[in-house]
């Protein structure tokens, strides 16, 4: 079942963000079962909407990948996460 993630991560900065984002290179190398992902700032903190096909999908997603970059770039303290089963997601075809 498709979940959505919310997450929320005090202390991070959009430069950790786009460093996080270079080693990773999610966008060119998309992550089995990801579907959508959103990041945004608001003063002192990042937000992130996934929505991926499991939450397992996720899971496997920081374990191999996503956490050797957050000790790469040296994130501080932990994300707030919630995981919530998605009741239908729609992705707009840009092309």
């Amino acid at each position: 079942m498709a979940v959505v993630l919310s997450l929320r991560w005090a202390g991070v900065t959009p430069e950790q963000y786009d460093a996080m984002l270079a080693a990773v290179r999610w966008e060119e190398q998309v992550p089995d079962g990801l579907v959508l992902h959103a990041a945004w700032f608001e003063p002192g903190a990042m937000h992130v909407t996934d929505v991926w096909n499991a939450e397992e999908d996720f899971r496997q997603f920081f374990a191999t990948r996503l956490a050797p970059a957050v000790q790469e770039v040296g994130l501080a303290g932990q994300p707030e996460v919630r995981f919530s089963p998605a009741h239908r997601h729609y992705v707009a075809s840009t092309g």
